[in-house]
């Protein structure tokens, strides 16, 4: 029993109760990853990374807290299981896995996500990326769940992309003025495809959310970093992070990194064992209301009509969408991750 809760502090909580903390993180650091994305990122705000070089912090400093840690992981299970791990012992996940989990849960929605702000702003951003999420999610867990989108969820859905998009239309109307925008919001929805994708695939192998986390961290270290150390050392990218100021590196490893992947990543994994890949998704449909709030009170930013009439919407999604569900996702919930398992690989 103390073996247990120290190898699982959540071992003296309930599911429900893992499942809602881990929501309310997710939902904290998603809403904060917008405003500092943006902060961070606006050159008319003193940034002095792009977004590039805040991917490349954002994995050190993830790393060098999931590396160690998937590597005593590998250790222990290779005791019993001499093949265990994978990626020189980096990753506690078999390759397939880890290169399945971590192409889309790491370094493609990192890619995708940043570069996305050197074409549009962070208000779009806050609207296509977590705001598509739950559609997204939806349509996939048809084609590898098996899941049924019922009437009521629909409708859900229907709210919160409308919501979503009430709370974004004024700076979406501009996307294809011929100031290249466009180009930012096809990162955006491709990033939060990805995202989705990896949603449905944590819920589809039953991946726990430690081992899973440190694998997509595993396989963005040994890809992405010393394909862009090497081209910043050679100067072919006009990256900042090995010159800049060390307390924005260090600013950006720690919220970005620790925050973001380490914690959140954890939390938003722990979220779907608990309350599936769709319904995790609604909840995090919260999140472009929120941002743009948040933006209004620390940027700066108007907190216009559009934005209220939004969040009315995407509350009521919420509500249409997943308290109405109960009944059907505590059947998933217990079914679900038993299938995955037998079809994992």
């Amino acid at each position: 029993m103390s073996s247990t809760s120290r190898q699982n502090p959540f071992a003296a909580l309930s599911p429900k109760a893992v499942g809602l903390i881990a929501a309310v993180v997710t939902v904290v650091i998603w809403t904060s990853f917008i405003v500092i994305a943006r902060a961070s990122a606006d050159p008319a705000r003193g940034g002095v990374l792009n977004p590039f070089d805040i991917n490349y912090a954002r994995i050190w400093g993830a790393s060098l807290i999931l590396l160690p840690w998937g590597w005593w992981i590998v250790r222990r299970d290779r005791r019993t299981q001499p093949w265990a791990g994978s990626l020189l012992g980096l990753s506690p996940l078999p390759l397939r896995q880890t290169l399945i989990a971590g192409l889309f849960g790491g370094g493609l929605y990192g890619m995708l996500a940043y570069s996305g702000f050197v074409f549009a702003p962070a208000a779009h951003a806050s609207v296509l990326m977590p705001g598509s999420l739950p559609l997204w999610t939806a349509l996939l867990a048809v084609l590898i769940l098996g899941d049924r989108i019922t009437p009521t969820r629909a409708l859900g859905l229907a709210l919160i992309v409308v919501g979503d998009l009430l709370v974004g239309g004024t700076s979406l109307l501009h996307a294809l003025d011929g100031s290249g925008v466009w180009r930012g919001d096809v990162l955006f929805i491709l990033a939060s495809l990805v995202w989705s994708t990896y949603s449905v695939l944590v819920r589809r192998y039953a991946l726990d959310a430690v081992r899973a986390t440190i694998a997509i961290t595993a396989l963005a270290f040994v890809t992405y970093v010393p394909v862009y150390t090497a081209l910043l050392l050679l100067h072919w990218v006009p990256g900042q992070v090995l010159v800049a100021p060390s307390r924005d590196v260090a600013f950006q490893m720690v919220f970005q990194g620790v925050g973001s992947v380490v914690i959140s990543g954890i939390a938003f994994t722990k979220m779907i064992q608990t309350f599936g890949p769709v319904r995790s998704t609604m909840i995090t449909a919260l999140v472009p209301g929120l941002s743009a709030i948040s933006a209004a009170l620390f940027l700066g930013e108007p907190l216009v009509w559009n934005l209220w009439a939004g969040l009315a919407l995407v509350t009521s999604g919420i509500v249409f969408g997943v308290r109405k569900q109960v009944a059907i996702a505590i059947n998933s919930i217990a079914v679900k991750p038993v299938d995955a398992r037998a079809g994992g690989v």
